[in-house]
């Protein structure tokens, strides 16, 4: 297997994907993430995690990993808050709620071969006061995460708890796509 891409600029997601030992490069993806009309929260995320491997440009020995997480909630897809208005309005509708974080990875092989799977994680805002909500976006958190929040900083502290993936809230399920590289070739436990 040649060189491992991660079509992605997004920190959280480069050291996730460090922790498995891997040897790879990041490179960002050039893609709109703009979502479509009627379109479902998961098939959004899988055809943005489609479109930012299909954005890379690699040799013919490589193997790109994409992602890309959507937060939906009470029917509404969060993406990333543009502004602090924005930001506020997410953080309101998630406190005291429940809503699913949705992370689809791509997986894209020399041979044009894709893999795409989702996670899915519920998590469970305890309810938040205004001034808690203020105070969070202050911190500059939310602007560069789906839902308007970050569970690994400060953000951490809006959540009652979850079920399932941890680490498909941060942005890559680890679990998944370990499974998903192993089908690929790629040893992370060298069995």
């Amino acid at each position: 297997m040649g060189k491992l891409i991660l079509a992605s600029a997004s920190p959280r997601r480069v050291e996730l994907l460090k922790t498995l030992g891997l040897d790879f490069i990041s490179v960002k993806p050039e893609v709109e993430e703009k979502l479509l009309p009627d379109e479902t929260a998961r098939h959004a995320a899988e055809r943005l995690a489609r479109l930012k491997a299909d954005s890379i440009q690699r040799d013919n020995a490589s193997l790109i990993i994409a992602a890309d997480t959507v937060v939906l909630c009470q029917g509404q897809i969060l993406g990333k808050p543009e502004d602090a208005a924005q930001a506020r309005d997410m953080l309101t509708l998630l406190s005291g709620r429940s809503h699913e974080v949705i992370t689809s990875v791509c997986l894209k092989n020399h041979l044009d071969f894709y893999d795409v799977q989702s996670e899915i994680t519920t998590v469970y805002f305890r309810k938040l006061t205004k001034a808690e909500i203020m105070g969070y976006i202050a911190t500059g958190e939310p602007f560069d995460k789906a839902g308007g929040y970050g569970i690994q900083g400060k953000g951490s502290i809006l959540v009652n708890h979850i079920e399932g993936c941890f680490f498909n809230i941060v942005g890559l399920p680890l679990g998944r796509l370990y499974a998903m590289l192993k089908k690929q070739g790629v040893e992370v436990l060298g069995v």
